[in-house]
């Protein structure tokens, strides 16, 4: 067998603020990303399909969280009450997890240069 990972990237629109960060600081005012969300998936590769998973297997399983988050307030979110970059990977990792059993990792950017992996 063939032990892989694959990821698929989705991009979502939403607005945030960080309410416990100190007096003054930017993130504390409201303000908005085009944030990033790699989800990767690993396994053996299927000797007969070539593949761990079909992409728009996990596009389908990840649409009710996209949707969920695509242009939000992200604090009005049950469990998104401090949506920081790291909250948010394991936010998300928390609904896809029973979804996608060999999900790895969730990775979160919200700028281009900026973010953090979860790997549960």
């Amino acid at each position: 067998m063939m032990s892989t990972t694959l990821f698929k990237d989705f991009v979502f629109e939403a607005a945030h603020h960080l309410p416990h960060v100190p007096a003054g600081h930017k993130c504390g005012r409201l303000h908005g990303h085009s944030f990033m969300v790699r989800l990767e998936i690993t396994g053996e590769v299927d000797p007969h399909t070539g593949w761990i998973m079909d992409f728009a297997e996990l596009k389908a399983a990840f649409k009710p969280t996209y949707d969920r988050l695509d242009h939000y307030y992200l604090n009005d979110i049950p469990g998104l009450e401090n949506p920081t970059s790291e909250v948010l990977a394991k936010w998300i990792w928390d609904q896809m997890k029973p979804l996608v059993p060999l999900l790895s990792a969730v990775m979160i950017k919200e700028t281009c240069t900026a973010g953090c992996v979860y790997r549960g």
